[in-house]
């Protein structure tokens, strides 16, 4: 599985052939000036909430690449009528099987409204479960009990968490998180964008270290495999 990094909480996964794209923030984002959005080919973006820095960039790219918005129900009809085709409408606890595997929408403990001010639904995380692999995608979240439910329905082999506090947890909450869930590797994410989620990255590895848990800080326009 290759996982490239945009910035902020955006990746994108190839699996197989498909390309999946989570909450694209790039052309706003000072830090991923290098990276050119309209490059970025998604067969799927999905989006865990409605905010602006997870979701600025899902419009043109879908457009681009007739790609399909999976979101809440809010925010997937927000999209459709901004002209996006392709959406497939979710909500919290329910899950679907798409071509690169399935993915099950979960709870996160955050705020989620559209730019415009829309009400965009709850806002969520994701876990996937592809043919070898499963994976959580926190998304915006404070640390939940809820993520304890996770490891009783998919062995995961990694998790993406927020770790720049403020607007999220902090790296000591995202590694009882990595506990909840069961993984011992952690992508960060939701971090050094804004002011107030800079973060001393020595010391965020050392709290994973102290943890026992291997954290992947990635560089913005890097590809890793796992």
């Amino acid at each position: 599985m290759e996982i490239t990094y945009y910035g902020q909480s955006c990746f994108l996964f190839r699996i197989g052939e498909h390309q999946v794209l989570f909450d694209p923030f790039i052309s706003p984002n000072e830090l991923a000036s290098a990276i050119n959005v309209d490059e970025i080919k998604a067969d799927y973006i999905l989006l865990s909430h409605g905010h602006q820095d997870h979701v600025h960039d899902a419009e043109r790219i879908a457009k681009n690449n007739n790609s399909t918005i999976v979101a809440t129900f809010e925010i997937a009809a927000w999209f459709g009528n901004k002209g996006v085709e392709k959406t497939h409408p979710m909500n919290t606890g329910g899950k679907v099987t798409l071509p690169f595997g399935t993915v099950k929408m979960v709870n996160a403990i955050h705020s989620s409204s559209l730019p415009d001010g829309s009400y965009a639904g709850s806002a969520a995380g994701f876990v996937v479960e592809t043919e070898n692999k499963a994976f959580y995608f926190a998304g915006d979240t404070a640390l939940t009990f809820d993520m304890k439910l996770i490891p009783e329905q998919f062995d995961l082999d990694f998790a993406l968490l927020p770790i720049g506090d403020n607007f999220t947890m902090d790296i000591h909450d995202a590694m009882v998180a990595a506990d909840f869930v069961q993984v011992d590797k952690v992508i960060g994410m939701h971090y050094d964008t804004f002011p107030y989620i800079q973060i001393d990255k020595d010391e965020v590895k050392e709290v994973a270290q102290m943890a026992d848990k291997e954290l992947i800080l990635m560089e913005i326009g890097q590809t890793i495999n796992l």
